[in-house]
């Protein structure tokens, strides 16, 4: 009857091992999926603001391109207007109306008043009215520079 209390303690205390082992391997193994799922969430979320500066800096660099085209257009209008006592002045007038839609509102005052400029030099042609126009166009593209830089 000994040898059978020994078998019987032998085979409990085995049992016993066998299920506190497995517990503690559970519970290692539930650990380690909580630590991969964190690194894996973490990655995610890197992922995540990696895409989201991407599209955000593509976005920026399109606002810049589009203020960048509207603000050179009206150049291109002001300089082919300039002189143009017998033309119609739409093509600037349109222009100017573009700048105004893009902003900002110093570029817009900068472009309002490069347009005045170029009016009045047409209607006077002297050194004083081509001084403006030429500190009007400075000033339109100092103010261009400074907003497509921070479009």
């Amino acid at each position: 009857m000994d040898e059978w209390v020994v078998a019987l303690i032998a085979a409990g205390a085995a049992v016993l091992a066998s299920g506190v082992t497995g517990f503690f391997a559970w519970k290692a193994g539930h650990r380690q999926a909580e630590s991969t799922e964190r690194a894996g969430q973490t990655q995610a979320d890197a992922a995540i603001l990696a895409s989201q500066a991407a599209l955000d800096e593509q976005r920026r660099a399109r606002a810049a391109d589009q203020r960048r085209q509207t603000y050179a257009h009206l150049l291109a209008t002001g300089e082919q207007e300039r002189g143009n006592s017998l033309g119609s002045d739409k093509p600037l007038l349109l222009a100017v109306a573009q700048v105004e839609l893009e902003g900002p509102q110093d570029v817009v005052a900068a472009a309002l008043e490069y347009r005045d400029a170029i009016g009045q030099m047409n209607e006077h042609w002297d050194d004083e009215h081509h001084d403006l126009l030429l500190a009007a166009r400075s000033a339109f593209i100092e103010a261009a520079q400074r907003a497509i830089r921070n479009a």
